[in-house]
């Protein structure tokens, strides 16, 4: 059965943040190869942070994806950038639904938008799978690694996004962005935890530095997969994706092996192989062989930073809270996961002492 947050996803229904159907109609007959009309618009229950919305004709389906209307902060709801990088990625072995069009022209529906395919398939927010039988579960996972891997495999020159973001010190960079976050917002308080994190993690980056193009987001609820087989068709969701170090964007993915299922989609607290899935080694293992790599030294360091930057993430949230300003339904809940998120990044992080 879906969860609540499920049910409050998927499906789409009546348009809630409204603009000229017909003026995109005209735009979309201009510029999008074979499109015909008549057009029907729905509006997806999910993508909160940038409006998304079902488009239907008599003979294809289209998805888009606007800026939200309004002031917004510099650089913040880029869905151009989105669509560059799945243009990008379009060439590639990593599934991403095909770009049909990009409007930068803010007269058109009121804010940049872009056009993709309409992706048939399940979006699976239980990272247990348990929708599917047991025996087939350990596929699926197989296919979400098989899937990062590819990503992370792509050459970052041919795909046109050298550029896509700053290459190096992507730890040095990240850990002094979300401490000095954490630090300055003194209503939301101090935590012990956090407070270790933030003098440890500086001192104990791994040796060595790798650059690929990185999702930031890589989850299972971020993904469509067959409608009946263990594939993934499209990876959803690029709102967070730059270039980064690949061992952070796994690890983030394999927090589901930590996370407890009622803050982010995971299976923390269960025993894998008693749910039909791979054991937390034998993920990394299969990722290991699929880029490459012998072994990932420093594991629980990679999984400590993700928990601390997600906690940093919370932290904001919880000060939003206090301040009354925090606008998403779950803003409380994930306020109270805060020291929750904390205790798990230092967690990993002393096992790593």
């Amino acid at each position: 059965m879906p969860t609540d947050v499920a049910k409050a996803n998927i499906g789409a229904g009546e348009v809630r943040v409204a603009f000229d159907q017909d003026a995109l109609a005209r735009w979309m007959e201009a510029n999008v190869a074979g499109f015909a009309g008549p057009l029907t618009v729905e509006q997806f229950n999910g993508g909160q942070s940038n409006p998304t919305y079902k488009l239907t004709t008599p003979g294809a389906g289209y998805v888009l994806r606007r800026k939200p209307p309004g002031p917004l902060l510099k650089g913040a709801h880029d869905v151009l950038r989105e669509a560059r990088v799945l243009t990008g990625l379009g060439p590639t072995d990593v599934p991403v639904p095909p770009v049909h069009g990009v409007c930068d022209d803010d007269g058109v529906i009121g804010s940049a938008f872009y056009i993709m395919g309409l992706v048939d398939g399940r979006i699976f927010w239980d990272a247990g799978f348990t929708e599917v039988p047991k025996e087939s579960r350990a596929a699926y996972y197989d296919a979400m690694n098989a899937t990062i891997a590819a990503l992370h495999s792509v050459d970052v020159e041919k795909a046109g996004l050298s550029d896509y973001g700053k290459p190096g010190n992507y730890f040095a960079r990240q850990i002094g962005r979300w401490s000095k976050q954490y630090l300055e917002d003194e209503l939301a308080g101090r935590n012990p935890d956090m407070d270790a994190l933030v003098e440890w993690l500086p001192t104990a980056i791994p040796e060595g530095d790798e650059t690929s193009v990185v999702h930031g987001d890589f989850r299972c609820d971020n993904m469509i997969f067959h409608p009946t087989e263990p594939r993934v068709v499209a990876v959803l969701d690029w709102e967070l994706s730059t270039l980064g170090h690949p061992l952070a964007d796994f690890a983030y993915h394999a927090m589901m092996y930590r996370m407890p299922a009622d803050i982010v989609a995971g299976i923390g607290g269960e025993d894998p192989v008693a749910l039909g899935l791979p054991t937390e080694a034998e993920y990394i293992a299969a990722y290991c062989k699929r880029t490459g790599r012998d072994s990932i030294p420093n594991w629980d360091f990679y999984l400590a930073f993700n928990f601390f930057r997600l906690a940093a993430i919370f932290h904001g949230i919880k000060g939003r809270v206090l301040r009354g300003t925090a606008t998403n339904a779950q803003a409380k809940e994930r306020a109270e996961a805060f020291p929750r998120l904390a205790a798990l990044a230092r967690e990993a992080m002393e096992k790593c002492k």
